[in-house]
């Protein structure tokens, strides 16, 4: 089981100052006062008094530490807004009619990976769009698990979720669980922390062959997701595609997370309930 992961950040709250943001995210990347002040060409003597609220920065010094310290969109709007200045990124509703472009791609995207199972998720997991495919991966759930909005992580690991039909559980849940860790290491919220903390406490489900999993590691550089199924043993590697140049919180934090089939049966599997599955689009344009 892994360690808990070190609360290096604590949650910067919506009346933290300036100086008390910048010192949690300096703290974060690991970088002393005069480390951050080298990479953004000031004195530690002026980083110091930021920090403290002796001196006042300017928007174009807020972005520069922003860049430095690599704040994510939704945390460098709270930073400047700390400042005094306005914020940099939108939030927009992925049904607002700006999002038109956006929606279209990730419907041509969700579309063109069939058979294959595709989905959209969130910043907190939720999934907002997927194929028909992805019914393959929520059949035989039980239905709290599947009530909208649907946590992807939640659902995964969950014994009464995909965690029951998971061959490999313990390496697959290691894997997930590292993710989760690495993204709270880099900045994640509040909400990540207790979704961490959530799907730890998940039992193990009862492994029906009661073998502990071990025999399941990948031999390979990637591991795969190995499931029971009505059909067979299924085996998928997965793919995590972001947005390239997002200029919108929303589009920002969207995951577009795609599992292709790892052997022949399973891409088999695929075609054969592709053949009677609709394919149409799942985000309204």
């Amino acid at each position: 089981m892994l360690p808990p992961p070190t609360p290096v950040r604590i949650a910067c709250m919506n009346n933290s100052t300036f100086g008390e943001h910048l010192r949690v995210w300096r703290k974060l990347r690991h970088l002393s006062q005069q480390g951050l002040a080298e990479s953004a060409d000031l004195s530690a003597r002026h980083l110091s008094f930021l920090e403290t609220g002796r001196s006042s920065p300017s928007r174009e010094m807020v972005l520069r530490l922003s860049d430095r310290l690599n704040i994510p969109p939704r945390e460098r709007n709270n930073i400047l807004e700390a400042a005094g200045f306005a914020p940099m990124y939108k939030t927009s509703a992925l049904d607002a009619p700006e999002m038109r472009a956006a929606r279209h791609s990730l419907n041509i995207v969700l579309k063109s990976h069939m058979p294959n199972p595709c989905l959209v998720m969130n910043g907190r997991y939720e999934i907002v769009a997927m194929n028909q495919a992805v019914g393959v991966l929520l059949s035989g759930a039980h239905p709290a698990l599947l009530a909208e909005p649907v946590n992807v992580v939640k659902f995964s690991l969950h014994p009464d979720g995909l965690g029951s039909s998971i061959i490999n559980y313990p390496q697959w849940r290691t894997h997930i669980l590292e993710r989760l860790a690495r993204q709270l290491e880099s900045g994640g919220d509040s909400h990540l922390r207790s979704l961490i903390a959530e799907v730890r406490d998940y039992p193990f489900p009862a492994l029906r062959d009661n073998r502990s999993g071990k025999e399941y590691d990948a031999p390979g550089v990637l591991l795969p997701l190995r499931l029971r199924s009505a059909s067979g043993i299924l085996s998928f590697i997965s793919t995590v595609t972001i947005f390239g140049t997002p200029h919108d919180i929303t589009l920002q934090e969207l995951a577009i997370e795609t599992f292709f089939p790892a052997d022949d049966f399973t891409a088999a599997v695929l075609a054969r309930r592709s053949a009677d599955a609709s394919t149409s689009c799942p985000i309204p344009a």
